[in-house]
């Protein structure tokens, strides 16, 4: 069955406005979104460190990666691969071969609303994968898919080019042209948090917190 790409590649903002978004806590960057945006029920499997790139979509029928496959042959330096297979957690999508392959392409990590496999070499590296489950069983590679369409994760919707963070407490998402507003938000409000905490620890907090 026909695997339909709707762009080969993503754009992509200044490559120091998404880095910028290494060092903000998904946590807040979800606050100054309305605390709407936001995939629900995925986790981190590897070691440890953030992500952040840009989106590059992939939808597929439940419990095949078929898609998958083609879209490692598109992807570049700073994407994500965020891929939506319905949620199902029958059938593993990725393993240490997709790992390995998108780390070799330059890969910036993967976010798959479904299961994976091999979790032990995701949880050896530092190269970012959120996923909802694990599983040993394999998946299908009939089809179809699409690569590069507006995508459903867990509840929230990527688009191609959306810009991705992702930490210990999840995966959030955005359009790269709300980005340097948003990032100014953020900043303020770690600042503000910064400055609570200074107070809790000095004794001058007063309940300030609980009215933000």
């Amino acid at each position: 069955m026909s695997i339909t790409t709707a762009m080969t590649s993503v754009p992509k903002p200044a490559a120091d406005l998404i880095e910028a978004f290494r060092d903000a806590p998904t946590s807040i960057i979800s606050d100054n979104l309305a605390r709407l945006p936001g995939a629900v029920g995925l986790r981190p499997f590897h070691r440890g460190g953030r992500l952040v790139g840009v989106a590059f979509t992939v939808r597929t029928r439940p419990g095949d990666n078929l898609a998958i496959h083609k879209a490692l042959e598109l992807v570049g330096p700073g994407d994500v691969i965020v891929v939506d297979g319905g949620g199902d957690e029958t059938r593993a999508l990725v393993g240490e071969i997709m790992k390995t392959i998108a780390e070799y392409r330059g890969a910036a990590g993967y976010v798959i609303d479904g299961a994976i496999r091999d979790v032990a070499a995701f949880a050896a590296s530092d190269f970012p994968c959120f996923a909802r489950s694990a599983i040993h069983r394999g998946p299908y590679k009939s089809g179809p898919g699409e690569i590069n369409v507006p995508v459903s994760i867990g509840g929230s919707v990527i688009s191609p080019g959306d810009i991705v963070v992702g930490d210990e407490d999840g995966v959030v998402s955005f359009p790269a042209s709300t980005a340097a507003g948003l990032l100014e938000a953020v900043r303020a409000q770690v600042a503000r948090e910064e400055q609570t905490l200074v107070s809790i620890r000095e004794g001058r907090y007063q309940g300030s917190y609980g009215k933000s």
